[in-house]
């Protein structure tokens, strides 16, 4: 999707701080970190959220999943990690490019309680 940044990220059109990536999918450090550690993954393919996953697509959330084990080792997220997924405007998903943040480096606040 030639508008979204996600896509232009993934694309390399737009650097980042890339911190894993493969042939489908591309970890890179978020710009406005809400804690010491904190990624995005994203699937290089446009997907606009949660939201439009479908059995058709449906893998690629499948192998993000299977990789952040690695990607979190890369980090030294040794004391453990929170994976957090926005989806639609009350959520405040910013782009609408399908994402998952990582966060981690300290203790987090138990924002469920």
């Amino acid at each position: 999707m030639e508008d979204c940044l996600f896509c232009n990220i993934a694309a390399g059109k737009i650097p980042s701080d890339i911190v894993y990536e493969d042939d489908r999918i591309l970890c890179f450090r978020d710009i406005h970190p809400q804690a010491p550690v904190h990624v995005l993954v994203i699937p290089r393919v446009h997907i606009a959220s949660v939201a439009d996953i479908t059995e058709e697509n449906c893998e690629i959330v499948a192998h993000i999943f299977a990789c952040i084990p690695e990607i979190v080792r890369i980090l030294g997220l040794t004391e453990g990690f929170r994976i957090i997924s926005n989806c639609g405007a009350d959520a405040c998903q910013s782009v609408q490019h399908l994402h998952f943040h990582i966060l981690g480096g300290r203790q987090l606040k138990d924002h469920m309680g």
